[in-house]
């Protein structure tokens, strides 16, 4: 009789120690279902968000960011393409029609359905690329240095090349930053290949100063950086309505404007992708979804001060200091694809060696 109550005992232990195991065990599904997926974003220097708007996404997508920015967009690309056997990113976003055919001839990018695939954009991208802002490359110029010195800023390429402009002005090498190369290939598109390259060979010999992205050349060299000496630098036609945005005080006009130059302006296409090889394709897909956002094409207009794409989304107040280049240069995609590389290992060879 003892043994049957030790049995019964035993049993009911062993009955419960089971529905505990089974217990824990659906709740350890529970948790780890509802453990939100990480996702790898590769991204230039320049990506930013609201940091609420991104918390916002992650907690509705169930995805956790793990943004890792890798500098300039051409260096992005080049790590992109180094670690193509054992990717470190999911998704990439920033490249942009000058580096597409890059990506594309690598083999690092691979192909999305979604709906933001097909959806409506006021710029294009080659697939498959998502399009998702675009904006222009021009010079900038800081208007009180040519104002105190009563000295007018330089209208034409030829102009440019003059000793007098020429060592005013600070580029980005084509080879590591997106900026600079997308200004390279508007000299190309406007004068042809051997022309634009005699126009560079003067340009180094006068004393423009090459720096190796857009944040050393705006914050370090341009004379409206402390310590900054040069009155004209190669950044964006938006760069003026950052300067009011930012501005501590409550200005009505920019101190700095864009120049729109003949061969001096190329419109530049900023895309999202899937990282071939990744993973969480879900996730990935979400985060594609939702650059494509209304939401987002409002905040990218004064957080990486691009244009959206969107041609619903309504341009920033601000903007009104940033309007759009009426003509842009660029050689063909195909010349792009075909000598791209070629031209910064020769623009390397006539300005840096």
């Amino acid at each position: 009789m003892n043994h049957g109550i030790f049995s019964f005992i035993s049993s009911r232990r062993h009955a419960a120690i089971v529905v505990f195991s089974f217990g824990a065990a659906c709740a350890g599904a529970a948790l780890a279902q509802d453990k939100p997926t990480e996702l790898r974003v590769l991204t230039h220097s320049s990506f930013a968000l609201p940091k609420p708007l991104l918390t916002q996404f992650e907690k509705e997508a169930g995805v956790k960011l793990r943004i890792s920015k890798a500098g300039d967009a051409g260096e992005m690309l080049n790590k992109l393409i180094l670690t193509a056997k054992a990717p470190v990113a999911d998704v990439v976003f920033g490249i942009d029609n000058a580096l597409a055919g890059k990506a594309l001839a690598a083999d690092v990018l691979e192909a999305y359905a979604g709906p933001a695939a097909s959806r409506e954009s006021l710029a294009a991208l080659p697939a498959p690329l998502v399009p998702v802002d675009y904006g222009y490359v021009t010079i900038n110029y800081d208007k009180a240095w040519f104002a105190k010195r009563k000295q007018a800023v330089p209208t034409t390429l030829e102009e440019l090349a003059q000793p007098a402009n020429a060592r005013l002005l600070v580029v980005q090498n084509p080879a590591t930053s997106s900026t600079g190369y997308g200004f390279l290939l508007a000299t190309i598109g406007a004068l042809g290949e051997e022309k634009a390259f005699d126009w560079w060979a003067r340009m180094r010999q006068s004393g423009t100063k090459v720096a190796k992205g857009w944040s050393e050349a705006y914050y370090t060299d341009f004379s409206r950086a402390e310590g900054g000496t040069r009155p004209l630098v190669v950044s964006y036609s938006t760069s003026p309505a950052a300067e009011v945005f930012y501005s501590k005080d409550k200005i009505t006009e920019s101190p700095t404007g864009s120049l729109v130059i003949p061969g001096a302006v190329y419109r530049q296409v900023e895309g999202i992708a899937l990282v071939k090889g990744g993973g969480a394709r879900v996730a990935a897909g979400k985060l594609i979804e939702f650059m494509r956002s209304p939401e987002v094409q409002k905040q990218i207009q004064t957080e990486m001060w691009m244009y959206p794409v969107d041609a619903a989304v309504a341009r920033a107040e601000v903007m009104k200091f940033a309007p759009e280049p009426a003509q842009a240069d660029a050689p063909t995609a195909q010349d792009v694809a075909d000598k791209g590389a070629a031209w910064v290992a020769r623009w390397t060879k006539v300005v840096l060696k």
